[in-house]
C-alpha cells in the first residue's frame, strides 16, 4: 500500500512538475512575443551620402505600451562584416537614439539589436546607405568572357532537344494545363519543370521562371498563364520536380549540400556551368511550343532566380524582358576588398581559406552576375531591400550599377531576403504592360 502511495505521490509531483515547466515556458514565449522593437533611420528613405553620419532610433514596446528595464545590446557594422560599434542598454525609456558612424566609401551600414526575453532572442535590423548608386564593382572581367560563353552554348547547340511532357491534371485548371516537362542539357544530363498552357487556342507571349536557391518540387506559376502567357518554371538539378518532399531533403542534406561550390577551382565544370546553359536550352524547350508567339519572352526570379535572369537575358537575345528580385552572384569578391559580398559568400570570413585559391578567383569571373549585367541590352524591373542579410544590397548593387540597358529599380527599403504583396503585385504589373496585357 505504501508503494502504491509513493508511486502515487511521485506521479502527482510529476505531473505539477511538467505543468510548471510548461507554464513557465508558454510564459516567457508570451513575454519575448509580447516585446517588440522597432529601428528607424533620421532619413526617411535611409540614404546618406559618403561622410554624414546617420542616426538610428530605436523604439520599444511591450504590450504596445512602454518597455522599462529592458535590457538590449546593438551593434553597427559594415553588412556581413565585423562590428564599428556595440554596446549594451538598460532601457529607461522605450527609445533611445544611436549616433552612428559614417562610411568612408560608398556601401551600407546595418544597426543590429536585441534582446533576450524568457531564452528567447528578440532581434530587429535597419540598414542605411551611403551614395549606393557610386558602388563600383570589385570583380573582374575575363578578356575572352564573351568567347568562353559563345563556344558553351554552340556546344549546347548541337545536343538535341528530346522534350518530354506529361499532363499533371491535380495542378491544372480550366484555364491552365499544367505539365511535367524535361529535355536534353549538357553532360547527358537532362532540365525538369512545369509547364503552364492558358487552354484557350491562341499565340501567347512565353516567360521563363528560374528558381531561387535550393532543392525542392514545383507546381509551375499557373496564375501567371491564367494572365494568357505560357510559363515554364524550372528546376536546377537535373531531377524531377515532382517527387516526394522526402526525396529533396535527403539530396538536400546529402549530394547536393554546398552545391553551389563543387567544381569551383574548374571554370569548365563548375556547377553552374551546367545551370546556365539549361537556362538556355528552357527557352529553346520554350520557343518551340506550338503554342508560343513567336516573338515575346521574360526572364524572371528571385535570388538565385534574380541572378538566373539577368544570366539568361544577357546570354540570349530572345529574352526580350527580365525581372529580378534581390539577385545572387553579384560581385562574389567583395569580401577581399572589405566589403560583403554576393550570396553564397564564397570569400565571406568563414570560406576565405578554402576558397581564396588562384584557380577558383578565377572560375568566379567567368560566373559572376555583374559581369553577365554589364553585357544586358534588354530593359530590366530590378527590386529588393536594404534589410536582406542574405543578398547583401552592395553586392546587387555592384552589378546594377553595372547595367547600360533600360533598367528601374524598386526599392522596399525594410524588406529582407523576401518580397511583400504590393512588391509582388507591381512586378506582375509590369511583365503584364510590357506584353500589353
Amino acid at each position: 500500500m505504501t508503494k502504491k502511495l509513493n508511486s502515487f505521490s511521485r506521479q502527482i509531483m510529476l505531473t505539477l512538475m511538467c505543468s510548471l515547466f510548461f507554464y513557465s515556458f508558454s510564459h516567457a514565449q508570451s513575454v519575448a512575443e509580447a516585446l517588440s522593437i522597432s529601428i528607424d533611420a533620421d532619413k526617411a528613405d535611409w540614404k546618406y551620402t559618403v561622410g554624414e553620419q546617420p542616426i538610428f532610433k530605436v523604439t520599444v514596446l511591450q504590450n504596445g505600451k512602454k518597455a522599462n528595464n529592458v535590457k538590449l545590446k546593438y551593434r553597427i557594422a559594415p553588412e556581413k562584416l565585423a562590428p564599428v560599434k556595440s554596446d549594451s542598454v538598460l532601457l529607461n525609456d522605450n527609445s533611445f537614439d544611436i549616433k552612428a558612424p559614417t562610411l568612408k566609401v560608398p556601401g551600407f551600414l546595418r544597426c543590429e539589436v536585441t534582446s533576450v526575453v524568457g531564452g528567447k532572442t528578440i532581434k530587429k535590423i535597419a540598414t542605411v546607405a551611403f551614395s549606393p548608386e557610386a558602388i563600383k564593382p570589385t570583380i573582374e572581367i575575363p578578356a575572352d568572357f564573351n568567347e568562353f560563353w559563345t563556344k558553351s552554348i554552340a556546344g549546347l547547340k548541337k545536343i538535341p532537344l528530346d522534350p518530354k511532357l506529361e499532363l499533371i491534371k491535380e495542378y491544372s485548371t480550366d484555364e491552365v494545363n499544367v505539365y511535367h516537362v524535361s529535355f536534353q542539357n549538357i553532360n547527358n544530363s537532362r532540365i525538369y519543370g512545369m509547364l503552364s498552357v492558358p487552354t484557350k487556342p491562341g499565340k501567347y507571349p512565353g516567360a521563363l521562371k528560374v528558381p531561387g536557391a535550393g532543392v525542392r518540387s514545383y507546381k509551375g506559376d499557373v496564375s501567371m498563364a491564367k494572365n494568357g502567357i505560357i510559363v515554364l518554371e524550372i528546376g536546377i538539378h537535373g531531377i524531377p520536380v515532382n517527387l516526394d518532399a522526402q526525396v529533396y531533403e535527403s539530396l538536400r542534406s546529402g549530394a547536393l549540400y554546398s552545391y553551389n561550390s563543387t567544381n569551383l577551382d574548374d571554370k569548365d565544370n563548375y556547377y553552374y556551368k551546367r545551370v546556365y546553359l539549361g537556362c538556355i536550352r528552357a527557352l529553346d524547350f520554350l520557343v518551340a511550343q506550338q503554342a508560343y508567339d513567336g516573338q515575346n519572352i521574360i526572364v524572371y526570379g528571385g535570388s538565385q532566380g534574380g541572378a538566373l535572369s539577368i544570366v539568361t537575358a544577357a546570354l540570349d537575345p530572345r529574352v526580350k524582358y527580365l525581372a529580378a528580385n534581390y539577385p545572387a552572384l553579384c560581385d562574389l569578391t567583395g569580401y577581399l576588398y572589405n566589403r560583403a559580398g554576393g550570396w553564397p559568400h564564397l570569400f565571406s570570413p568563414a570560406n576565405i581559406a578554402y576558397n581564396n585559391k588562384k584557380d577558383k578567383l578565377e572560375t568566379c569571373k567567368y560566373y559572376d552576375v555583374v559581369n553577365f549585367a554589364k553585357n544586358l541590352k534588354v530593359p530590366g524591373l530590378y527590386s529588393w531591400g536594404f534589410n536582406d542579410e542574405t543578398c547583401p544590397p552592395t553586392s546587387m548593387y555592384a552589378a546594377y550599377n553595372s547595367i547600360t540597358a533600360p533598367k528601374e529599380l524598386m526599392i522596399y527599403k525594410e524588406t529582407g531576403h523576401s518580397t511583400i504583396p504590393e512588391q509582388r503585385t507591381k512586378v506582375m504589373d509590369w511583365i503584364l504592360t510590357k506584353f500589353n496585357k
